[in-house]
């Protein structure tokens, strides 16, 4: 693919982005890279190789839900700026209105 000046005037009018002469140019240099990157990548023979849906197999596993050291209430207050010893106070947020 080549990357030229209309390139990157579409795809700055699809981002809706404006960039200088500056700009421009590592923008091209940038999109030259990665196609070059993904070019390399097609010359690997990928036959027999399953598709990946995660990079690891790792993913979706979850630890076991167990609960660990708990906090008395005296300490879950120790750095709270107000408070009255069973709930935080905290300013107002929501205002009513006379509807």
């Amino acid at each position: 693919m080549q990357v030229d000046d209309a390139l990157i005037d579409k795809l700055s009018r699809l981002a809706m982005l404006h960039f200088n002469d500056l700009e421009r140019e590592q923008i091209k240099i940038d999109l030259e890279q990665m196609i070059g990157f993904v070019d390399k990548l097609q010359e690997l023979d990928t036959t027999g190789v399953e598709p990946l849906i995660h990079m690891n197999s790792h993913a979706g596993q979850l630890r076991e839900d167990v609960p660990g050291n708990m906090l008395s209430r005296e300490e879950v207050f120790l750095n709270a700026p107000n408070h009255d010893g069973r709930y935080f106070i905290v300013p107002k947020v929501i205002k009513k209105t006379d509807q």
